[in-house]
């Protein structure tokens, strides 16, 4: 998988992705959580009609969340193409999704309807026109649920209004080694955005990756929320990339250093859990983007920091695996495509 990741996205020496994700439901529908399984099979259908139409995408495949096991959702998760909440949906949670992967539709999470785009580094011009065209393309075939006042309803009040979450995921390294993140999460907090961990709502920063996001999706429009959102997104680009030329230029023997020591833990270690992992990876994928590890690409390394999550790891060895057997195997896993890459 990962695929959405492949091809040259903007400034992914600080940006790894921009998802932007719309939240609609049908007229005439309970929302998901008070459905029957018969609303809901009746919806997904009308939805699944309603996308026959759409000349705008490349081919979807369609899942059903009860049809796949623990490993193969929480792989979808690990690779950010549903939420972990959708992955709990047994009952009338599915799924389409493109061939390239960076379009998703979520039916019966939260709402009835997620539209999810998904790109690699900063692009929300691309990012929205997808997202208009799918959602366009739905509602010229289904009656959205719709308030003249309020704008799109949603089962989350939070949600109302353009019903848009637009995120980009940053890796943060240098801002957050000297201890400047508080400072900037709290002056986002009190412009409207939020941060968030690697897996959004509820999950923990790993790796210095974290996820910034509009709150408000009510009284303003979505290019106002959008043009808002990259404004913000490239202040913390500039200091970021700032932050480093410092750390450069005033402790370059400490930051080499730090990369170098994780690069050999990561090439010779035989054991390492998932966090541990996650935070010499970080420091490996910025001794790429610094240019001091020429033999890599920074891609490579967040591709890699996927493919060793706990479900991922289990579907590449096709078994389940115990907490320790995982930390074995997840230190060979990446011992051999350290080593892939290094030629």
């Amino acid at each position: 998988m990962v695929k959405w990741l492949e091809g040259i996205g903007n400034d992914e020496d600080v940006v790894v992705s921009t998802r932007l994700r719309l939240a609609r439901n049908i007229a005439n529908y309970r929302f998901p959580n008070f459905m029957t399984k018969e609303e809901s099979e009746s919806l997904t259908e009308e939805i699944l009609n309603g996308m026959k139409d759409n000349v705008y995408d490349a081919p979807y495949k369609f899942y059903r969340i009860r049809d796949l096991t623990d490993i193969e959702k929480n792989v979808f998760v690990e690779n950010h193409l549903i939420s972990p909440n959708l992955a709990k949906k047994v009952d009338g949670g599915s799924f389409l999704i493109r061939n390239d992967e960076r379009a998703t539709l979520m039916i019966n999470e939260e709402d009835h309807i997620r539209i999810q785009v998904l790109l690699p580094g900063l692009d929300f011009k691309e990012g929205w026109e997808i997202s208009s065209n799918i959602d366009d393309s739905l509602e010229g075939n289904i009656e959205y649920a719709y308030h003249e006042q309020f704008g799109y309803l949603t089962s989350c009040p939070t949600n109302v209004g353009t019903g848009l979450r637009a995120s980009v995921m940053v890796h943060l390294p240098c801002i957050t080694m000297t201890g400047h993140i508080n400072t900037i999460i709290e002056g986002l907090t009190k412009i409207g955005l939020t941060v968030r961990g690697l897996y959004g709502e509820g999950s923990k920063a790993s790796g210095y990756l974290f996820q910034i996001s509009n709150q408000t999706t009510l009284g303003e429009s979505e290019e106002e929320i959008i043009k808002k959102l990259n404004w913000v997104v490239l202040q913390i680009i500039s200091r970021e990339r700032s932050t480093r030329a410092y750390m450069l230029d005033k402790r370059n023997h400490q930051i080499e250093d730090m990369i170098f020591r994780s690069l050999g833990i990561l090439k010779y270690g035989r054991i390492i859990s998932s966090q541990e992992a996650m935070n010499h990876l970080s420091n490996v994928k910025l001794g790429c983007d610094l240019g001091m590890i020429d033999y890599m690409d920074s891609k490579d390394i967040i591709k890699l920091m996927i493919k060793i999550q706990p479900a991922s790891l289990q579907k590449t060895l096709n078994k389940d695996l115990t907490y320790e057997e995982r930390d074995i195997y997840r230190a060979e896993l990446i011992r051999e495509n350290l080593r892939s890459l290094e030629g």
